[in-house]
């Protein structure tokens, strides 16, 4: 009987970042999937500065910038006629190492993430199936059938199900997958075009009854369409191609399709599980939460989960967490993902529901809004802020402690420029780490050695300030880059209670 750390079921991007992360805090790791290979083609197109940020712990961040297709501008068409457009350029730099959407197609992006694994020695056992699993209470057995036909039992400390809407797991543990199914009809196509005029950048197009996403990607005039097919194409034909379905978006911005590689319909959803933890057993990406494909958030929430979920794990193998730091997996992410759909569900309605109300709201409404608010820089940033997900907080967690400047525990650590580089160089390294801008108490010098929490100094600078930290406080940083606990005087005394109470 073979034994492992965590044994994750599913290797789509969810589970092949949660391998790479255990994997690189010393947890070992079995990742198996049912598929024979990865993904060949994929709807999601877009990776999150958020994600990038995490990446570049891993070192993989400037591989996948180089790889995909940024993207600093976004277009909004109506009727025809480009209504508003928002350049991130101006002030994103400020906000993240990588201000701009970036194209990177799921398909080659999960080829990566394998390529990745093969690297770091990792092997993912293709077309072999979970049939059952049972949580003993200090372990979990599972029983795999094999690309043979033959039947193992194979146990783990911790098992993860990342394995998608349909998932064995959740399906296993009798968990609820509550939500519904949009009326909407939508298509994908990756095509190629005439001329490329629109030099990588993103355009979404309204009309009173259709709506299209256009993601030009790599060369030779290559994008993504993504858009809804009307009502009376979905009743006339139960077996749609491309020319079924409304061009009259790509004509308005002037796209000539020379070529299509595939098309493919499909309905999206809105779902999330009652439970992301049951005792032994969690949950992760979609297997957890399914939502509309507004603002592209789906994938990298999945990637998300993986990564807070994988310190947390990594910290209790490894003998120093207690079983409210796993409790917090569900706390902090079930919180974000039903916030999540709630939000994508309200701009997916809007987006692609029939009717003149609607309609009109699209067509008219929509861009004028959005004209007026993006010629605001603060409106500008909090849109491109709440995209890119680097507004995801867990301040009102279960871990998210103290508060100095206007930073709180469970906050994304602001991102700063220094004369040399800026402050998230030292989250490459995947572990606990205190911050402090200005000047450390000798107490907590001495602290952070007995502790061997490594202490990162940073000069005090206007940009600090701007960035809402507090001069001389101390930032304890979790390993998944979070800030923990906030002590506004350097004071020990908050950071040392913290971990104690996570068993830490």
């Amino acid at each position: 009987m073979k034994h492992t750390d965590v044994l994750i079921v599913g290797a789509g991007p969810t589970g092949l970042v949660l391998a790479l992360w255990l994997q690189a805090q010393g947890v070992a790791v079995r990742i198996i999937d049912k598929a024979s290979g990865p993904g060949t083609t994929s709807r999601a197109m877009l990776v999150h500065a958020r994600t990038l940020e995490l990446y570049r712990q891993m070192g993989m961040a400037d591989a996948v910038a180089a790889a995909g297709h940024p993207s600093r501008v976004v277009n909004m068409w109506a009727r025809g006629k480009r209504r508003a457009q928002i350049d991130v350029r101006d002030f994103g730099a400020d906000i993240t190492p990588y201000p701009y959407l970036l194209i990177f197609p799921q398909d080659q992006h999960e080829a990566y993430l394998c390529d990745q694994l093969a690297e770091r020695g990792l092997t993912i056992e293709r077309d072999t199936e979970l049939l059952e699993a049972e949580d003993a209470g200090d372990y979990v057995t599972a029983v795999l059938r094999s690309p043979d036909g033959k039947v193992e039992t194979c146990t783990s400390r911790f098992m993860v199900g990342a394995d998608g809407a349909a998932s064995t797991v959740r399906k296993g543990l009798g968990g609820s997958f509550r939500g519904g199914t949009y009326s909407a009809l939508l298509y994908v196509a990756d095509v190629e075009v005439a001329q490329d005029t629109f030099n990588g950048n993103v355009h979404l197009s309204f009309d009173e009854s259709d709506f299209l996403l256009v993601f030009p990607y790599g060369a030779e005039g290559k994008m993504r369409l993504v858009g809804s097919v009307r009502s009376e194409r979905v009743a006339s034909s139960a077996d749609l191609n491309f020319e079924d379905v409304g061009h009259e978006s790509l004509h308005a911005m002037g796209i000539t399709v020379t070529h299509l590689n595939w098309f493919s319909t499909y309905k999206s959803h809105h779902r999330m599980t009652d439970h992301f933890r049951r005792g032994n057993i969690f949950l992760a990406g979609d297997a957890a939460h399914i939502h509309s494909p507004a603002g592209g958030q789906g994938m990298n929430t999945g990637i998300g989960d993986a990564i807070n979920l994988a310190w947390k794990l990594a910290a209790v193998v490894n003998g120093r967490g207690n079983d409210a730091l796993l409790d917090s997996y569900h706390a902090e992410r079930a919180a974000f993902a039903k916030t999540l759909i709630k939000t994508t569900d309200q701009a997916f309605n809007l987006a692609s529901r029939k009717g003149s109300v609607f309609g009109f709201m699209r067509t008219y409404v929509v861009p004028n809004v959005a004209k007026l608010a993006f010629g605001l820089a603060t409106a500008r940033a909090a849109m491109f802020r709440a995209i890119s997900q680097v507004a995801i907080s867990y301040s009102n967690g279960p871990l998210g402690a103290g508060r100095a400047g206007t930073v709180s525990g469970g906050d994304r650590l602001p991102f700063v420029h220094l004369e040399t580089g800026d402050n998230y160089g030292p989250l490459a390294d995947i572990t606990w780490q205190v911050h402090v801008y200005g000047q450390p108490a000798d107490a907590l010098r001495t602290w952070c050695a007995d502790k061997d929490i490594p202490l990162h100094v940073f000069d005090w600078t206007a940009g600090c300030d701007a960035a809402g930290f507090a001069r001389d406080a101390a930032y304890l940083l979790r390993p998944d880059t979070y800030i923990g606990c906030a002590s506004p005087a350097g004071d020990v005394v908050p950071l040392q209670d913290y971990l104690k109470g996570l068993g830490l």
